[in-house]
C-alpha cells in the first residue's frame, strides 16, 4: 500500500477500507477515547483516591492514639483517686485556722521539754498562696547539742507539718560536750485557706489585674 492508495480512501465508505487501515483508525480511536478518558475523569479520580489514602492514615493514626488513650483510661482514673486520696491526707496535715494558736503551743512545748531555754519565738505574718497558708515563726533557743537534737526531731515529728529551715548554732562557751550552744531557725508551718479566703484572694488579684491593666 502506498500514498496513493491512501489518497483514494473514501471517508464516506469506511467499510471499503483496507482492514489494516481500519484497524489502525480503531486504534487510533481507542488511543484518543482512552487518553481523554485519563485525562477528564480517571486522573481526577486518581487524585481523590490519594487523598482518601491520606485521610484513611491519618484517621487510623488518631483512632490508635485514642485506642492507648481508652486502654489506660481506667489505670488513669484509678491514679487520679489515689492522688485525690494522697492529697486530702496531705490536706489533713494541715491545720486550720483555730488550729495554729495549739500548734504554735505545741511547739514551744516541745523546747521547753528538751530543756531549752527559749530567746526568741516570734510568729511572722502569715504568706497566703493558692490554696493554703504560710506561717513563719523565727526561733532562737539555748541548750547543749543533745537538746536541740531532740527539740528538732521533735519539732519534724509533730502530727501537723513543720518544716524547719535557716539553722544556724554557734557555742556560747567552753569546748566540752555539755557547752551550751545558741541555735536560731525559721519553723513554718501552713494552714489550708477556707473556701471565702481562696474566692476572696481570687477576687482581689483580678481586681489587681485589672488595675494593671488600666
Amino acid at each position: 500500500m502506498n500514498v496513493k492508495d491512501l489518497q483514494n480512501l473514501d471517508p464516506k465508505n469506511i467499510g471499503s477500507w483496507p482492514a489494516v487501515i481500519r484497524a489502525l483508525v480503531l486504534l487510533g480511536l481507542s488511543a484518543a477515547i482512552l487518553g481523554a478518558g485519563y485525562w477528564f475523569d480517571t486522573r481526577t479520580q486518581i487524585g481523590k483516591l490519594e487523598r482518601e489514602v491520606k485521610k484513611e492514615e491519618q484517621l487510623k493514626q488518631t483512632f490508635e492514639i485514642k485506642q492507648r488513650k481508652a486502654v489506660n483510661l481506667d489505670p488513669l482514673r484509678r491514679q487520679l483517686q489515689e492522688m485525690k486520696q494522697t492529697f486530702g491526707d496531705l490536706l489533713r496535715l494541715l491545720p486550720n485556722k483555730t488550729e495554729i494558736e495549739g500548734l504554735l503551743v505545741d511547739i514551744s512545748q516541745s523546747g521547753l521539754a528538751a530543756g531549752l531555754e527559749f530567746d526568741l519565738f516570734k510568729p511572722a505574718a502569715e504568706k497566703p498562696e493558692e490554696f493554703y497558708a504560710v506561717q513563719p515563726i523565727r526561733i532562737q533557743v539555748t541548750g547543749t547539742y543533745h537538746q536541740l537534737a531532740e527539740y528538732v526531731s521533735a519539732v519534724a515529728g509533730l502530727p501537723r507539718i513543720v518544716t524547719q529551715h535557716d539553722i544556724t548554732m554557734a557555742p556560747l562557751s567552753g569546748e566540752n560536750e555539755n557547752t551550751k550552744l545558741s541555735m536560731g531557725m525559721t519553723a513554718r508551718t501552713y494552714r489550708y485557706l477556707e473556701e471565702e479566703e481562696i474566692d476572696a484572694r481570687s477576687k482581689a488579684q483580678k481586681k489587681k489585674k485589672k488595675g494593671k491593666r488600666k
